[in-house]
């Protein structure tokens, strides 16, 4: 049951670090007030309607009512997640030494000893001697 509660709590430690670095991004075109397209990560398919651009000379009219919108979700995940050994104090470093070597010992084999009547079975009894003959240590 620990090791799995173990392994679930690592499953999870590794997702919610994966989800806080990754930047993630949300696309959403509409056109005349409905979604046409979501997309992750890349740029949303469009509809087709929208204005060809125009030649530099033409001047574009500012407040252009056009039937097609875009909205962009961006969220940034972090990018300092490198921590050298020299930003920790010298707690830090003397708790993490001992840990390291306190793990890492765990997996040490440990020493067997050396029982030489493990292989020989004991005796069958078929009579208790000591209580038929009625001899008892005091």
């Amino acid at each position: 049951m620990k090791v799995m509660i173990n392994k679930i709590l690592a499953l999870l430690m590794a997702f919610f670090m994966l989800v806080s670095t990754v930047s993630w991004t949300v696309e959403k075109h509409f056109c005349f007030g409905s979604v046409i397209d979501i997309a992750f990560f890349h740029e949303a398919e469009t509809c087709g309607m929208e204005i060809p651009l125009l030649n530099d000379t033409t001047d574009l009219i500012k407040d252009f009512n056009s039937c097609c919108s875009d909205e962009i979700i961006s969220v940034q995940g972090q990018d300092q997640l490198s921590i050298s050994y020299d930003d920790l104090s010298f707690g830090q470093q003397h708790f993490l030494v001992a840990f390291t070597s306190y793990y890492l010992n765990l997996f040490q084999p440990r020493e067997q000893r050396y029982v030489p009547h493990a292989d020989y079975p004991p005796p069958i009894l078929v009579k208790d001697i000591h209580i038929l003959d009625q001899v008892f240590l005091i």
